[in-house]
């Protein structure tokens, strides 16, 4: 097993699903992977969330610790001999506020990671949890929810299993070669989503193939509380 690479804390998680066209993610499929789909329909997903006590190989990085983090991915599979169906994610881009964070992934894992201005917000009123990740390219874009400030399971089958369950990261090398590696963290519980207000111009920030994403809603918007996570080292497929 692929050594620790990073330990950290993945907290409230915002996961906005658009229904997208499988088409148009073929061509950032790394090779060895196929599209993943829940009851027929193909995702990507919209996901702001916080890391917190961050240590890469055992040691924590100063100023590095905490910080932001909004990405945007897809869902994928591929069949494997000794180890049967592996689900993972492979991201269009990963966008954090700090310059080191982004320089180690696109080192180590050939990830797209950016930096970029970001800020966040955490409100506690009443019995309700408000949540918002904003990220600054010309201007500011943000997603935001508000819901029950309970935990909730998610039901076994459930979209939020698909969306949440997916235990490995797909990318392309330099050479065109794919790179696995292993995510490792519990299942999440939920908060019951009231509210959901998304400012994203997605043309802007991830290229024409997700631009009419601007215009239309989510098909569904989850809050996870998230947990401790772990990423084992990559390697390359054969």
């Amino acid at each position: 097993m692929p050594g620790i690479f990073l330990k950290a804390e993945w907290r409230k998680l915002i996961l906005a699903n658009y229904e997208i066209e499988e088409n148009l993610l073929k061509k950032y499929l790394p090779a060895g992977t196929e599209i993943d789909t829940w009851n027929g329909r193909c995702y990507v997903s919209l996901v702001g969330f916080m890391f917190l006590n961050t240590k890469v190989k055992g040691v924590p990085i100063p100023f590095h610790r905490h910080f932001e983090e909004i990405n945007l991915r897809f869902y994928v599979k591929r069949e494997t001999a000794n180890h049967g169906l592996k689900r993972g994610v492979v991201f269009i881009q990963e966008i954090v506020p700090k310059r080191a964070i982004s320089l180690i992934a696109n080192a180590v894992y050939n990830e797209p990671y950016v930096r970029m201005e970001m800020r966040h917000k955490q409100e506690l009123q009443g019995d309700s949890i408000t949540i918002q990740y904003g990220c600054k390219n010309g201007r500011w874009h943000q997603v935001e929810t508000k819901a029950l400030n309970t935990v909730v399971d998610f039901k076994p089958g459930s979209e939020e299993e698909f969306i949440t369950e997916h235990y490995w990261g797909y990318t392309r090398t330099r050479k065109g070669q794919t790179q696995e590696y292993g995510v490792e963290h519990p299942s999440w519980k939920m908060y019951p989503v009231t509210e959901f207000r998304c400012d994203f111009d997605f043309g802007a920030l991830y290229g024409c193939d997700f631009e009419g994403l601007s215009s239309r809603p989510p098909r569904s918007v989850f809050l996870a509380e998230g947990s401790e996570i772990v990423v084992r080292s990559g390697t390359q497929l054969k």
